[in-house]
């Protein structure tokens, strides 16, 4: 396959996590896909990093049910599994297992081909060192799996899978707070589009007793980790007012959901798809806005006609979806 180009060079593309609140953000990341709006650089962190691959895989049909799960088939966590000894969200599962077998698969050749940088972020249990990896560091598709679920282990609620023998739970607990626009300063960049997966204004507030009970039972003897969880809430405020003051120097373009309809633990198909529909509602208003910033124009920038589209929705979410991908095994 031949490399694949990019037309924003100059601009990172930043998705933040949220567990399946993504499932909104999701419906905007499929409009840039489909008119042909492709970032060189890409980052985020836990739900945030699947949104990263899948992007830079160009992949519209992964990009939608990654978060939605296939027509017909239930998503493999929520209750269920808790009650077979799972976790609610089947980690297992809903990352290396669904590769394995072929039910979420991965166009693994598509991201290779894209000369697109990315960076995705996950906390190291043991140390509380913050760890970015790049393309480099996913040599193959089940390499790119692990780190991709080890940057959305949430405490408590997944089981971590060791990479090389280490223990990584949710980016989200490291520097940024979940807030991953530090990962394009940090290479450089000055021009940001952020893709929240919280309305406008939202900010974390100081842990209850009940909750610092929680974190202090799911960190155990892990005194890194437990102090991540405790401080979260004022660095993820810290990192929103940071975002507030970028965009008020001219230098990123933040989307937040007008609403957000679904929670991080939310499995109900019927209220995905309505938090996805949502999503790409509000990410074809967001055009004209995304374009004049990236671009310098509301006309800036590649554009497909309704035809094309049509035509990639249908290539991408007919029957044939699916075909032709990586699985592993």
């Amino acid at each position: 396959m031949e490399d694949l180009g990019n037309d924003v060079r100059d601009c990172a593309l930043v998705f933040e996590g949220g567990g399946y609140r993504a499932s909104y953000t999701a419906g905007i990341a499929r409009v840039l896909l489909e008119q042909g709006i492709d970032f060189g650089y890409v980052c985020g962190i836990s739900a945030g990093a699947s949104h990263t691959v899948d992007y830079v895989s160009r992949d519209l049909w992964r990009t939608r049910v990654a978060f939605l799960g296939r027509d017909g088939a239930e998503l493999p966590g929520g209750m269920r599994s808790v009650l077979r000894g799972k976790g609610f969200f089947n980690a297992d599962y809903l990352y290396e297992g669904s590769l394995r077998d072929g039910f979420m698969p991965f166009d693994w050749d598509a991201f290779v081909s894209n000369p697109a940088r990315i960076r995705i972020q996950a906390f190291e249990r043991d140390t509380g060192r913050t760890v970015t990896w790049t393309k480099d560091d996913m040599p193959t598709a089940m390499d790119m799996m692990d780190k991709v679920r080890a940057s959305s282990t949430l405490p408590g609620a997944m089981k971590p899978l060791p990479v090389n023998g280490v223990v990584y739970y949710d980016g989200g607990l490291g520097t940024g707070a979940g807030i991953p626009i530090h990962l394009a300063e940090a290479d450089g960049y000055e021009k940001f589009v952020f893709v929240a997966t919280r309305p406008r204004g939202y900010r974390k507030t100081e842990p209850s007793k009940r909750s610092i009970a929680l974190y202090q039972g799911v960190s155990h003897d892990h005194p890194y980790m437990r102090n991540a969880l405790l401080t979260r809430w004022k660095r993820y405020n810290a990192a929103l007012d940071h975002v507030d003051a970028l965009e008020r120097e001219g230098r990123c373009l933040a989307i937040y959901p007008d609403e957000m309809p679904v929670k991080n633990s939310t499995v109900n198909q019927d209220k995905l798809l309505a938090a996805y529909n949502m999503g790409h509602a509000q990410g074809e208003r967001e055009l004209p806005r995304l374009r004049e910033f990236v671009f310098g124009s509301a006309e800036g920038g590649p554009h497909r006609t309704r035809d094309e589209i049509a035509q990639l929705v249908s290539a991408a979410d007919g029957p044939e979806s699916g075909k032709g991908y990586i699985t592993i095994g």
